[in-house]
């Protein structure tokens, strides 16, 4: 499992690096950037998975996160994969849609032609690059959480939830929190996973939440500006699933921030903390 390093740069006393790698999973090279703050020679340390939203690769948290200092602080490995598989021969959006198709994965395994060939990255994600990463950084898989902005709040979560031994911690800006019934949902899972909506609910967190999968606590930032707020995200339907589910829900609405990176980077270091809180 060969690793190709595209870059390595000191930062905050440690090395943040892009990499790139072929993975079994979706059939094609995939590219994941990885800090790895300063650390005793030997020592193994926890991991923050990020996940990121439409359109995004690797590149937008890395390069707008503001994630680096808190991990330096807090002795967090943090790992940011691609949002779909790219390359030649990766169907893509036939109407050429930015919330289907290429950077739109959704992190889910397709079951539909021609998506089921490469675009599996539930798989990639949740086993593939987590083995990869322990191989080739100091990363302790007993100790990992996960995180992610609208689609990818969408995808740790799900991921979390269905994976609860896995993972100590969950958090998510602006989450696409119930798929199932908002538009960028809908196409999604439609053209990933079929018309048969009793399939979707394994990728939707308010109806695995009512299906009885459950997580300690989950914490949540929503910009009160975002203009998705009302028909795409719709952080209300979590925060009634929780309620019922006895889930502890930090559902924190932020007057003024929109969904951006100017809103994930102000409150990164907050999240941060409440993972390493959980990670040690």
């Amino acid at each position: 499992m060969a690793i190709e390093v595209i870059s390595e740069n000191a930062s905050h006393g440690g090395v943040q690096g892009v990499y790139k790698h072929a993975s079994a999973a979706t059939g094609t090279d995939m590219t994941f950037s990885v800090f790895v703050p300063s650390h005793e020679p030997g020592a193994k340390l926890p991991v923050v998975w990020y996940l990121s939203g439409l359109t995004c690769t690797s590149a937008n948290v890395t390069e707008k996160g503001e994630f680096r200092a808190a991990c330096a602080e807090l002795g967090l490995i943090f790992v940011a994969p691609d949002t779909s598989p790219r390359g030649d021969g990766v169907s893509d959006d036939a109407d050429g849609g930015y919330d289907f198709g290429l950077g739109a994965g959704f992190y889910v395994d397709a079951t539909q032609e021609p998506f089921a060939k490469n675009y599996r990255m539930w798989s990639y994600i949740t086993d593939e690059l987590p083995a990869f990463v322990a191989q080739h950084f100091p990363a302790d898989r007993t100790r990992q959480s996960i995180m992610g902005h609208s689609m990818g709040g969408h995808g740790a979560l799900t991921i979390a939830l269905r994976n609860a031994d896995v993972y100590r911690a969950v958090s998510a800006f602006s989450p696409i929190v119930a798929p199932s019934q908002v538009p960028w949902g809908e196409k999604a899972l439609s053209g990933y996973l079929g018309g048969d909506r009793a399939t979707w609910r394994l990728h939707d967190a308010v109806a695995l939440i009512y299906d009885g999968a459950r997580f300690p606590d989950i914490l949540v930032d929503q910009g009160e500006a975002d203009q998705f707020l009302a028909v795409q995200l719709k952080p209300s339907l979590l925060a009634e699933a929780c309620n019922e589910a006895g889930i502890a829900l930090t559902l924190r609405l932020q007057p003024g921030y929109d969904h951006s990176y100017y809103f994930i980077s102000t409150f990164m270091a907050d999240h941060l903390r409440w993972h390493a809180e959980r990670l040690y």
